[in-house]
């Protein structure tokens, strides 16, 4: 059965993939990225603008009237009811650095709510969607958190975000660190709160993180059964933000209390 936001994922997924797709044609055969590795980071390739143009051309073909956010462009006003989130290229220090850990990512806000989002990772054949109350998918199977509840067998992701106090980022990892598996970092905020939401590790956490880098992930993991918040345990909001994905066990509560002092 049909509902009113068919179209809408339908194009988003493919508007998706044409992007992976097109940032896969050219990925690790344009020797002029590598210099711009060590600064991808605060800037953005040539890629990076064309897929932004690609979505956003798709977009307006289908649904002139709806505003688009994207970390490219900026806010391309419409009507309010309907939001677009897009990052055309998450990870353009992995993509430039020939790392395959690099992500494309959209979601679609109606009324102020998440209702679809997805994250594709062409290089590793990851593609991963999410519907509100509909699940969270990863290539077409369905996925789920991990169910683990021990803060000392828990695997975390972790990136900085807009975060640019080292000393704060640094007294962060410092009070999490010791108390975990391992904290892994993978350079793409979309795949590591996909990869939350598929039970490939417990939690991430992040600072100062811009919406389009998350947005989706924030659907994938909440419609995966798992718990997402800002540091002082709120609801995710449309705006720079530190927080917390987790896979909702009391691990969470655990974090936000080491995560708050820094």
């Amino acid at each position: 059965m049909r509902d009113g936001y068919d179209d809408a994922g339908e194009l988003m997924v493919q508007l998706a993939r044409k992007a992976g797709s097109f940032l896969l044609e050219h990925f690790a055969g344009d020797a002029d990225l590598l210099p711009q590795r060590t600064t991808a980071k605060d800037a953005a390739t040539e890629y990076d603008k064309m897929s932004d143009a690609l979505i956003i051309s798709g977009i307006r073909n289908v649904f002139g009237s709806h505003s688009i956010l994207t970390e490219e462009s900026g806010l391309l006003e419409g009507d309010p009811d309907w939001l677009w989130i897009v990052d055309s290229l998450d990870g353009t220090g992995d993509y430039a650095n020939w790392n395959p850990l690099f992500s494309v990512g959209l979601a679609l806000m109606h009324r102020g709510e998440l209702v679809l989002g997805v994250v594709n990772a062409p290089a590793i054949g990851e593609f991963y969607m999410a519907r509100r109350g509909g699940g969270a998918y990863l290539n077409d199977k369905r996925i789920q958190v991990s169910n683990a509840a021990d803060l000392g067998q828990s695997y975390l992701f972790y990136c900085e975000g807009g975060e640019k106090d080292r000393g704060r980022t640094g007294k962060a990892l410092a009070a999490v660190y010791p108390r975990v598996m391992d904290v892994r970092k993978l350079g793409s905020a979309g795949l590591e709160t996909a990869w939350v939401a598929a039970g490939k590790g417990e939690a991430y956490f992040t600072f100062k993180i811009e919406p389009w880098d998350v947005a989706a992930g924030v659907l994938l993991v909440e419609e995966a059964g798992g718990k997402v918040t800002n540091l002082a345990g709120g609801p995710w909001a449309p705006e720079m933000a530190d927080l917390l994905f987790s896979n909702g066990q009391d691990l969470h509560r655990q974090l936000l209390g080491l995560l708050g002092e820094a």
